[in-house]
Parts: structure tokens; C-alpha cells; sequence
């Protein structure tokens, strides 16, 4: 046993649930099946998808609105299909974006407060692009007004936001992409897929830094880049559907430094680190349990577990510069269950008042360090610090305008007939981008179907050649059993064949005795 105690400054760190009354309540939390948090929050709002008919909608509710919400809660609607994922943005508290099943990605700006007669809010941007329903969105940590969007239909978009346009599309997945983490600066970006490979991508040229088999078991996986360091952290299944967590190298992805058995639940694990603290947060959907480490020199030192009564269906944590550091708040979770969104505060033992300088060191604020122009034209940059010291202030509202219009709010009127020759020839052109446009899709989806269908061949092909082995196999043992039956035909007449001679020589004697 060992006598000696690690050294930790978070060793005591506890969880204390916020009270019925500062939670908030009579939310309808989305019943769709696909794998997100559920709920965003940032130092405002907190949103969550919600359960409605008639298409898709998401709520976004003031941190200062507690207790229970009206039954009439103005909703954002604008997608046809479920909401599967939204994403504050980091760089300003009132825009927020989301991903549904109808393709779309959409932007919204957040009212500094909602009108009583207010039942909706429209979106301000509309990206069209993907094939299929958009299941992640994730905003970038450096640069302003950059996001990205993850599709079933295997690619991954950069948007700009502010001028509505798409700056480049990764490829090179061949199974549904399930989670995406930045790395510090935003170079590189982290994936999982159902095809249990784990992938680094750099970005801006479309390339796969790094690759390797990740979590071998058939339920989904997670990755979170471990702050500013060079590893990464991952939450999954093993072949025998035992939750896994591993910590990787991102130069070598060929297998994991270490790989730890967490228990047999069937829920998938959500990470979350803390780059000041070092800490690492796992939560388990349908679990009432929230583990928390510390990761030093490539290892991760199991702290303490949260636990509780509900059960959780999604979790996000609250950006370090609205923590409440007088009270030696180090983070502060936002748990959604059936019908709640409740805050959960880990806090540091302290007996001071005074600002804990060792465990509030400065964090990430609310400044980008790159225009989205800038980023795309390849500079990197770390993300831009704060002093926690002074405590959270809010900003004034920034407006958010972007350049492009909003697609497809209503149906465009019918055009004007054409009158002379040039508009003719004005409609003509236009008529022929479009068609190109529609060649360009239908091109790009034949050569996805011919891709597809090659490897159905080759798979084909690989049971062409199973079968036939097994029949080689079958004919030689076949062959071989009717050589030993055959043997043992001749063993058995060899002996039935011997004892007639004897028996011709007893006859001979007894005749000779006559």
C-alpha cells in the first residue's frame, strides 16, 4: 500500500447542486435519438433542443430567468426537421447557431429580452450546402464568425458567417463523423467516426494529419483535445461494450499511451477538460454520476465522483471568465434531465475571501484573436487571456449583421417576363448556371454512388473468395475421409481373408485320417 499522498490543489473539489428554485423547469427536452449535449451555455443563456411538432425548434433561455418557464415559451423555429446540435458563439453572447435533420445550417441573433407577445424567432442566416442532416456544429476558438459543420453525408464545412459563404469542405471520412474538438489554436481539428477511426485534420488544406484505430466497440465515441498540450483524450466502447477512456499522442495515433476500463454502462460518455485546472470531466448519458481527473505527465488521476438522483441527458459547462471565483468556483456544469436544466458548481475548499490567484490563473475570454479573413488565409494564434481577478462583467450587445441574406424565408415572387433582347439574354445565362450548378451536384453524387459501388464489389469479391476457400476445404476434408474409410475396407478383408488357408489345411488332414 502506498504511504504517500499525491500533491493536488484539487483533490477536495466537490459538486453542490443548485436548489429546485434556482434551476430551470418545465423545459421539453428533445426525444430525437442522435448523439449530442443536448444544451449550450455561455455566460447569458442556455439553450437545449426542444420537443415540438411542426418541424424543428430549440429554446434559449436568460440564466436569469429561473424557476419554471411559461408554458407559451418563445421558441426558435426555422428548420423543418429536428434540431440535432447548437453552439454559442464565443467571441459574442447573442449569436447562436445550429444543425438539423433538414440540411441546414442556421444563425440566429438572441433578443436582449423577449416581448410578451412574442411566440418565435426567425433566423438571420441560412447555409445551405450539405446533402444530409447536420448533426454537430462547433464554433472556432480563435478566429471570429468561423464555424463549422459536421453532415452525415461525410464532410465537414467551414462557414464564415459574417458573409454567409462556405471556405472549404473536409473529406475523408467513410462513416458517419460522431464528434469534432479544436485543438488550442484551431489548426487542427480532432474527429471520431463510426468507422472506429480516430482522425486529425488540418483544416485549411484538407488533410489528414494523423490517423488510427480508435474505440473497436459499435456505440458511439467522443474526443477532447487536452487543452494546449500535444494529447488527446477519448471516450468509448470496447469489443466487449465496456466503457473506455484513452489518452493519445497526436504525433503517433497508432495505439494509445494508456487506455483505462471505466465500468459496463451502455450510455456514451461526454469528455470535458479544463486547460487552467488540468481537469477532466466525464459524464455518461443516463448515468447519475459525474467522474472528474486531474491529468499530470501523462496520466490521469481519478479525483472524485458527482453523484445524484436524476439522471442526465446531456451536459455543457460554463465558460471560465462567468465563473463566480469569490466562492472559489473552478466550474460550473449545467445538467439537462427529463423536465430540468439544473447548475451544478465545483468548488475548491478555501478559507480566504481573497482572490485564489493559484487556481484562477488567466483564461480565455471573449476577444477573438483572428478575423475569420485572416485564419482562412493560414495564420495562426493562440486564444486571447483575461485576468479572472476583477470577476465577470457583461458586455454591451454587439449587433450581428451579416452580408448575406437570409435564404428562404418566404417563396420568391414570380419573375417579370423578359422584354427586350438582353433581358433574354440575362435570362438565358441564368438558366445556364443553374444547369451547371445541377451537373456539378449530380456529378459529384455519381462519383460518391461509383465509389460506394466499388467497394460493395470489393467486398463482393472478398466472399467470393471466403466461399471458395471453404469449399476447398470441405472437398479436402471429404477426400480425406473417404481415403480412411477406404483404408479401413482394406484392413477389414485383409483379416476376413486370412484364416482360410488354415481352415483348407484342416480339411486336408482329415481327409488324409479317413
Amino acid at each position: 500500500m502506498n504511504r504517500f499522498v499525491r500533491p493536488s490543489k484539487y483533490r477536495h473539489v466537490f459538486g453542490t447542486a443548485s436548489k429546485r428554485e434556482y434551476c430551470y423547469d418545465n423545459v421539453r427536452v428533445s426525444l430525437n435519438a442522435w448523439d449530442t449535449n443536448m444544451v449550450q451555455v455561455n455566460p447569458l443563456f442556455v439553450s437545449m433542443n426542444w420537443q415540438s411538432s411542426g418541424g424543428g425548434a430549440f429554446a434559449v433561455i436568460p440564466l436569469s430567468q429561473q424557476g419554471k418557464l411559461p408554458e407559451n415559451y418563445p421558441l426558435y423555429r426555422g428548420h423543418t426537421a429536428p434540431v440535432l446540435d447548437t453552439d454559442f458563439n464565443p467571441f459574442n453572447d447573442y449569436v447562436i447557431a445550429s444543425g438539423a435533420e433538414d440540411s441546414k445550417v442556421m444563425i440566429w441573433t438572441i433578443p436582449e429580452e423577449y416581448d410578451e407577445d412574442l411566440q418565435e424567432v426567425q433566423p438571420v442566416l441560412k447555409l445551405s450546402g450539405h446533402g444530409r442532416k447536420v448533426g454537430q456544429v462547433l464554433f472556432h476558438p480563435t478566429a471570429s464568425n468561423v464555424l463549422a459543420s459536421a453532415s452525415t453525408d461525410l464532410t465537414i464545412k467551414l462557414w464564415d458567417i459574417e458573409s454567409g459563404q462556405e471556405r472549404q469542405e473536409v473529406t475523408g471520412h467513410t462513416e458517419i463523423i460522431q464528434s469534432l474538438a479544436y485543438n488550442y489554436n484551431g489548426s487542427l481539428l480532432a474527429t471520431t467516426c463510426r468507422d472506429k477511426r480516430l482522425r486529425i485534420f488540418d483544416l485549411r488544406s484538407n488533410q489528414v494529419v494523423q490517423e488510427g484505430a480508435g474505440h473497436q466497440g459499435i456505440k458511439g465515441s467522443r474526443v477532447v483535445w487536452l487543452g494546449d498540450s500535444d494529447r488527446l483524450a477519448t471516450t468509448g466502447f470496447s469489443k466487449m461494450s465496456d466503457r473506455q477512456l484513452n489518452l493519445w499522442n497526436t504525433g503517433d495515433l497508432s495505439k494509445p499511451i494508456k487506455s483505462e476500463f471505466i465500468d459496463t454502462s451502455s450510455g456514451v460518455i461526454m469528455p470535458f477538460y479544463d486547460n487552467d485546472t488540468s481537469m477532466l470531466y466525464l459524464a455518461g448519458k443516463g448515468d447519475r454520476t459525474i467522474r472528474y481527473y486531474e491529468y499530470e505527465n501523462d496520466s490521469l488521476y481519478h479525483l472524485s465522483d458527482y453523484r445524484d438522483v436524476e439522471a442526465q441527458k446531456g451536459l455543457a459547462f460554463m465558460p471560465k471568465r462567468a465563473l463566480n471565483v469569490n466562492e472559489c468556483e473552478i466550474a460550473r456544469a449545467y445538467k439537462i434531465t427529463t423536465n430540468l436544466i439544473e447548475p451544478i458548481s465545483f468548488k475548491v475548499p478555501r478559507k480566504s475571501d481573497a482572490f485564489q490567484s493559484d487556481i484562477f490563473p488567466p483564461a480565455i475570454g471573449d476577444e477573438p484573436a483572428l478575423t475569420a479573413e485572416e485564419w482562412f488565409s493560414g495564420k495562426n494564434a493562440d486564444p486571447k487571456k483575461i485576468d479572472l481577478s476583477q470577476g465577470f462583467q457583461a458586455k454591451e450587445k454587439q449587433e450581428f449583421t451579416p452580408s448575406a441574406p437570409a435564404e428562404e424565408t418566404e417563396a420568391p415572387p414570380a419573375a417579370a417576363p423578359p422584354k427586350n433582347e438582353k433581358d433574354y439574354q440575362e435570362a438565358y445565362h441564368e438558366l445556364r448556371k443553374e444547369n451547371d450548378e445541377l451537373k456539378n451536384t449530380v456529378s459529384q453524387r455519381d462519383v460518391k454512388i461509383r465509389v460506394l459501388e466499388i467497394e460493395v464489389e470489393k467486398l463482393k469479391k472478398e466472399l467470393t473468395e471466403l466461399q471458395t476457400s471453404k469449399n476447398t476445404e470441405t472437398n479436402e476434408q471429404e477426400k480425406e475421409e473417404k481415403k480412411s474409410e477406404a483404408a479401413e475396407l482394406e484392413q477389414q478383408t485383409n483379416t476376413t481373408d486370412t484364416p482360410a488357408p488354415a481352415a483348407e489345411a484342416e480339411e486336408e488332414s482329415e481327409k488324409k485320417d479317413d
